[in-house]
């Protein structure tokens, strides 16, 4: 499975789509989110993601959010207890420190996946809100 780490002008159009039939399987059927996610957001994004040549199997994008930090968010993997959302993670935030000019690195985390996030030095700022009808909070990882 190859990590790769695209702008959004550099996706091919098979990645696109399998990127967008794997934030659908999660988001929409599993989670039951119903949302515009295609929000205009994917353009300015990196787009970080294992592809196994058929499918998109864990996804993320990172963004520039102002004040020296970057957003990420859309993060999922179809294969769970795996270990691929960790190797995802940890690679992505590599390559965000070498892409970007920041200092800190944001997530709008769902409150199940807060143990998840802290396993990498984020941390909690913010309380409990729900967005999109689920519980998140926001997290912070300094660099």
């Amino acid at each position: 499975m190859d990590f790769i780490v695209k702008e959004f002008s550099q996706l091919s159009a098979v990645e696109l789509y399998e990127i967008i039939k794997s934030r659908t399987e999660i988001f929409l059927l599993e989670q039951n989110i119903v949302c515009q996610d295609l929000d205009d957001v994917d353009y300015n994004s990196i787009h970080c993601f294992f592809y196994d040549g058929k499918r998109v199997t864990a996804y993320l994008r990172a963004f520039s959010s102002g004040d020296n930090a970057v957003l990420i968010g859309r993060v999922l993997t179809l294969e769970h207890g795996r270990g691929t959302g960790y190797e995802l993670m940890r690679k992505s935030i590599k390559e965000i420190q070498r892409r970007f000019l920041c200092n800190k690195i944001i997530v709008h985390a769902q409150k199940q996946a807060v143990g998840f996030y802290e396993k990498f030095g984020f941390r909690t700022v913010s309380d409990e809100y729900l967005e999109e009808g689920v519980v998140h909070v926001n997290m912070e990882f300094e660099l």
